[in-house]
Order: structure tokens, then C-alpha cells, then sequence
């Protein structure tokens, strides 16, 4: 089933911008740059643009980005899909996860939240685990008994070379996905392990 959707998962704001949990917005941002897609009327949950159809795809994609706050992007994703009248496995969730490490990605057709409250807010409103993510790996984290702090802290110096590359490696395994189908994606993009518990 080909993907029609593509959302991106962070927080609104400025002072959200570069942290660890808006990975999801750098890299659907850059899909819509790389598409040259076109700026949509913003809704009450989420902001989103088109990519229309050409010679590599017969169907309109949209990209999304909740303008919820993390917690409650089941309201936006909700809304997409009930607007769009797609069922889930038509969408692509992009968020960060630090259960792998910098750098990695990792595309599943579904499961659980995986501690993920984004994730977590789409499966209560959806009543179901079954939709496609990819993983960005943002792992491992500094100080386990304070992850609200280290998501939405922002990159070291040391870091950020290897975020520009994830967030272009994740746009270009995006589109591929659209373009090829979910499961040619996992084998092509597919190869980090996770973080050893």
C-alpha cells in the first residue's frame, strides 16, 4: 500500500527549534524543500504542504507537521486522516528515538510507542499500532532518569555533523519509501542495531 502521508513529529515554537525531539520537523522540512512542495491553508492542528504527482508518482503526497505540541499529535494525525479519508498504514510517522543511537534510522511498519509520547498520543487516538514510522536515532541518553531534559536538549558541536547527516540520509529514505514502498525501504535503509539496554 503506497504512502500518502508523510508527518513529521515535534513542538511548535522557537524555543523548540534544533532539539533532539523536533528531528521528525528538520526531516519532513527537508523532504518538502527536496519536492519542492507547495504550502497548503494552515488548519487548527497541523500545517502541511502538497507534492503533486509527476512521473514517479500517480497519487498527491501531503507532508505534516502537528502544531499540537508532542503530547497530543493523535489530535492532528486524527484530524489528516479523517480530512484525507486514509486509514493508517497510508501514513509515515518520521520521530527521534533514543533507543538508537545518533545516526541511525530504522523503518517499522508498526509496534508499540517505544516509550515515544508523540507516538504514544497517535496510537490512543487511533486505537491502533499499525502505521509505518521511521526511527531517528538520537540515542543514547546522558542521563536516563531525566528524558524530558535530554529530548528536548539541543545537539553538541561535537554532535551536529552527524545530525546534517541522519536528517539528509532520513529525507532521501523518506522519499525513497513513497517512490518504492515500505518494505523496500526497511532492506535498503534498515541497519543499525538498537542500543544495548
Amino acid at each position: 500500500m503506497s504512502i500518502a502521508l508523510v508527518l513529521g513529529l515535534g513542538n511548535i515554537g522557537p524555543k523548540y527549534v534544533g532539539t533532539r525531539h523536533n528531528l521528525g520537523f528538520e526531516v519532513v522540512a527537508a523532504v518538502a524543500r527536496e519536492l519542492e512542495a507547495t504550502p497548503l491553508p494552515s488548519r487548527p492542528n497541523y500545517e502541511s504542504v502538497l507534492v503533486s504527482p509527476d512521473e514517479s508518482r500517480s497519487d498527491p503526497l501531503i507532508l505534516a507537521l502537528p502544531t499540537t505540541l508532542m503530547n497530543r499529535s493523535g489530535w492532528a494525525v486524527a484530524d489528516l486522516l479523517d480530512e484525507m479519508t486514509l486509514e493508517p498504514l497510508r501514513m509515515l510517522v518520521v520521530s527521534d528515538d533514543v533507543n538508537l543511537p545518533l545516526g541511525a534510522l530504522r523503518f517499522r511498519a508498526g509496534g508499540s510507542n517505544g516509550g515515544h509520547n508523540g507516538l504514544a498520543s497517535i496510537i490512543e487516538q487511533l486505537g491502533t499500532e499499525e502505521f509505518p514510522r521511521l526511527r531517528l536515532g538520537i540515542g543514547p541518553a546522558v542521563d536516563k532518569e531525566d528524558m524530558a531534559a535530554f529530548v528536548l536538549s539541543r545537539f553538541s558541536e561535537k554532535e551536529l555533523p552527524e545530525v546534517e547527516r541522519m536528517v539528509a540520509k532520513a529525507a532521501k529514505a523518506v522519499i525513497f519509501a513513497v517512490m518504492h514502498r515500505l518494505e523496500k525501504a526497511m532492506s535498503q535503509f534498515n541497519h543499525y542495531p538498537a542500543l544495548p539496554e
